[in-house]
């Protein structure tokens, strides 16, 4: 470690490159925390966990007992001694809302996310058609969305500036997207397990039960996109930069040759047995037949060829965080990996998993998405994003893991280090894992 920070100091390493690697070895060397507890006050199993993306400080939780609550992970309620002379710092919840409060869901919380811009408002689905906001302060209600089935994922764009759009994943197999501003309905999309994209605030990704992936512009009606598992790429595409160094290449030796880059190629065609030549026609397009001339987008398609991305419903969506990759799991037990600008399948091989398949998974990646975080059993697996390998593994509990949340911004000082002068804002990483609650972190 110390090598690598001099090699840092004397710009030897990059500062992404310095950073990742202490990534690396700090999660590789995650364990329980026996200094740490968080108290909680569930009496069911958890279902949605989500540490604030503006402090990286409350923890929200949702559980089947219809209750949900808010924790400081930062500063301890609390502090108990322990073994050896040391102190368990506790963590007791500040906001517990159930069914005793006047407005609370009753029956199973199956989501519970906050507002992604301010930690004053959250927002909890139930099994009791209703969706929730809350304010934070008051623990009041601010306004609720009457649905016509069980809620089993609510979502909301990270990037919003012009909407308040909550996605809203219902029994009824449709998407309906809820309007803070309105309080109304905007629309209604096709899915069950529903997560906003990281570089658009206008793109949804949706999974089913018929185990179909869409991609929704909110703006506009239809699909644009589904992913088919045997349309594949081999690994990660190149980066931009080097994509645009053989463009220019190819374009030279194009020029060299004398070739027109202005003219059309003209498409090889298939002739039949009778020797007549068949135009294939391009993709998302149909041959003319009656009113079916062309079709409006790629998403058309799926009503036709049936495009699958797992062999079984979709039970977690993940998109990394810049936006260029999506991971997926789904009841057929299979992790996939899925290029969003192409829509292929990357054909990574992630090592043999045993994931529920009755129930919703909660997906989570490190903050460089090179490893994705996945509820296996009673287990909890970091997976290489890009070989598929099981990184490490992560025990502790003695049911099974519902959901999971890695969060990079934890500052607690008793166990943040900071490794050098302009590094000050790179903290400690913890893995926060419940059912019941876990804290694995750097001893």
């Amino acid at each position: 470690m110390w090598r690598e920070i001099r090699d840092r100091e004397a710009g030897k390493t990059r500062p992404n490159s310095f950073k990742n690697r202490v990534s690396s070895s700090r999660i590789s060397n995650l364990q329980l925390s026996n200094y740490k507890d968080v108290v909680s006050p569930h009496r069911g199993s958890i279902n949605s966990l989500q540490v604030d993306l503006t402090e990286g400080r409350y923890l929200l939780s949702g559980a089947s007992d219809a209750s949900a609550s808010v924790f400081d992970i930062q500063h301890a309620t609390d502090f108990e001694g322990g073994g050896e002379g040391a102190l368990i710092a506790k963590h007791k919840s500040l906001i517990t809302i159930d069914k005793q409060h006047q407005n609370g869901h009753k029956f199973s919380i199956s989501s519970a996310i906050w507002y992604p811009i301010d930690t004053g408002l959250f927002v909890t689905g139930s099994y009791d058609h209703y969706i929730k906001v809350w304010d934070t302060n008051s623990t009041q209600m601010v306004i609720n969305f009457k649905l016509p089935g069980k809620v089993y994922r609510t979502a909301m764009s990270p990037l919003a500036t012009s909407h308040m759009l909550i996605a809203a994943g219902t029994e009824d197999v449709q998407v309906r997207l809820c309007d803070i501003a309105s309080g109304a309905f905007a629309h209604t999309l096709s899915g069950h397990r529903v997560e906003w994209s990281t570089s658009s605030e206008w793109v949804l990704v949706t999974g089913g039960c018929d185990g179909a992936i869409r991609f929704w512009d909110i703006r506009r009606a239809g699909c644009f996109l589904v992913l088919d598992q045997s349309q594949s790429q081999l690994g990660r595409r190149p980066p931009v930069l080097a994509r645009s160094a053989v463009s220019k290449v190819s374009t030279s030796k194009a020029l060299s040759k004398g070739q027109n880059l202005l003219g059309k190629p003209r498409m090889p065609q298939k002739k039949s047995g009778g020797g007549n030549g068949i135009k294939h026609s391009p993709l998302g397009q149909v041959p003319a037949k009656g009113y079916l001339k062309q079709r409006l987008h790629p998403g058309m398609l799926s009503s036709q060829d049936r495009a699958t991305a797992h062999y079984g419903a979709v039970t977690g969506l993940k998109i990394t965080e810049d936006g260029m990759y999506l991971l997926s799991a789904g009841s057929d037990s299979r992790i996939r990996l899925w290029d969003v600008e192409s829509g292929r399948n990357t054909l990574v091989n992630f090592e043999t998993a045993r994931l529920q398949t009755s129930k919703p998974i909660q997906l989570a990646t490190a903050q460089d998405s090179n490893l994705v975080f996945v509820p296996c059993m009673t287990s909890v697996k970091a997976f290489d994003v890009w070989s598929g390998k099981t990184y490490v593994t992560f025990r502790g509990h003695y049911e099974y893991v519902n959901c999971c949340w890695f969060s990079s911004q934890d500052q607690v000082s008793s166990y943040s280090c900071t490794f050098s002068q302009g590094f000050s804002s790179y903290h400690f990483i913890s893995l926060i894992i419940m059912l019941p609650v876990r804290f694995f972190m750097q001893s």
